[in-house]
């Protein structure tokens, strides 16, 4: 259907708010001067206002799509994404992302296609049937191999593939990818443009899928996280206690809160395991704290620091093993543990001062040798 463009945007302007007015008379001197840059740019800050929203669509189906070809690709989409909005029907939104992400599926706009094709992405995991979710792995696979291939690209593009491969793996339950793609999300935008509600979500959903999580036994990175922020108020405050009692390896500390897990159905669904994963913790660092060339415990003492019995010791060291989380030997006759390594980890400020003093102990003997052998030796290199 033809368009009279200046009637268009004569007939959007008398239906936009008085002070937002100025933008559409910019946009008919942009359009008439083929300034396009300086129209979308006009644009963007239109649609930015939320008093735009009424109208988007209509301007992005009529007006923009006339010049869509002629500017920046990726700013076309973040217009197409903000026009999407306007649809109620899920399906609706889907027709239209998908084909904006075709429009821009060009060997010099793979930027902006990764950007679409996310979007794409999103709508089919909300939709949550099995074919909508299974494409939309696909869909992301497809941006992943793209987003590797590029030597740099805007933050928003990564930012939006991470924040739907999350939204993903949390549809799936799939804690620890999802735990990895929620940090990535975060690591690629400004804390400040999530709302105090957003904010405390996506700090719970991290914290739960933390503990559930059967591949992550070191909290560190999560906890020195500003997002956390969020769990300080008294509903949530348990969740972070948890999560310092877990990365600390402190039982006791944990027992205060493990009523919590009962009130949770995904953590009390996972009780067994994360009971398993604080004496794991409690294991870990524990050894830890020796020193380097002091890594041998015995299954008493293995039993005393994590509150189990000694015949569950043997089977609890073996479980670290096989999680890479220690090495050494299991000496089952003397029934000590030879440790030899432990999986580094990111420390909070409590682990940081044990290590100080660790390092301190090491500089003590350091000096201890060089004077012994300072003694023994005089009578060889005396001159």
């Amino acid at each position: 259907m033809n368009v009279d463009i200046a009637d268009f945007l004569a007939e959007e302007r008398d239906k936009t708010p008085d002070e937002l007015q100025y933008l559409v008379i910019q946009f008919e001197n942009y359009w008439e001067r083929k300034l396009w840059n300086q129209l979308t740019n006009a644009l963007i800050e239109f649609f930015a206002d939320p008093k735009s929203e009424p109208q988007r669509l209509e301007f992005y189906k009529t007006f923009i799509s006339k010049f869509a070809d002629k500017i920046n690709q990726l700013k076309l989409v973040d217009l197409g994404l903000k026009a999407s909005a306007a649809y109620r029907d899920q399906e609706e939104r889907l027709a239209f992302l998908s084909d904006l992400a075709k429009k821009v599926d060009n060997e010099n706009s793979q930027d902006a296609y990764v950007y679409a094709l996310t979007a794409v992405a999103k709508v089919k995991v909300q939709l949550r049937d099995e074919d909508s979710v299974e494409a939309a792995r696909k869909d992301l696979d497809k941006a992943e191999r793209i987003l590797d291939s590029f030597d740099s690209v805007e933050t928003k593009v990564h930012a939006a593939f991470y924040q739907v491969n999350a939204d993903y793996y949390k549809a799936n339950l799939e804690f620890a990818a999802y735990y990895r793609s929620a940090l990535l999300y975060l690591a690629c935008i400004d804390l400040s443009s999530l709302g105090p509600e957003e904010r405390k979500r996506r700090a719970f959903d991290l914290g739960i899928a933390a503990l559930v999580s059967d591949s992550i036994y070191n909290f560190g990175e999560l906890l020195q996280h500003p997002i956390l922020d969020a769990l300080n108020n008294d509903d949530n405050k348990w969740l972070r206690e948890l999560l310092l009692a877990f990365n600390s390896g402190d039982i006791e500390r944990y027992k205060l809160h493990s009523k919590r897990i009962d009130g949770h159905p995904l953590l009390s669904h996972h009780d067994d395991e994360i009971r398993q994963k604080i004496y794991l913790t409690a294991l870990t660092e524990n050894v830890f704290q020796l020193p380097p060339h002091q890594r041998t415990m015995s299954f008493g003492l293995i039993a005393e620091k994590t509150e189990l019995e000694k015949f569950e010791v043997e089977h609890l060291v073996m479980k670290a093993l096989s999680l890479g989380l220690v090495r050494g030997t299991i000496d089952e006759v003397d029934e000590i543990v030879n440790f030899t390594w432990v999986q580094p980890r990111v420390l909070d400020m409590d682990q940081i001062a044990s290590m100080n003093k660790l390092l301190g102990d090491w500089g003590e003997n350091v000096n201890k040798l060089g004077n012994w052998i300072e003694a023994t030796g005089q009578d060889i290199w005396a001159p």
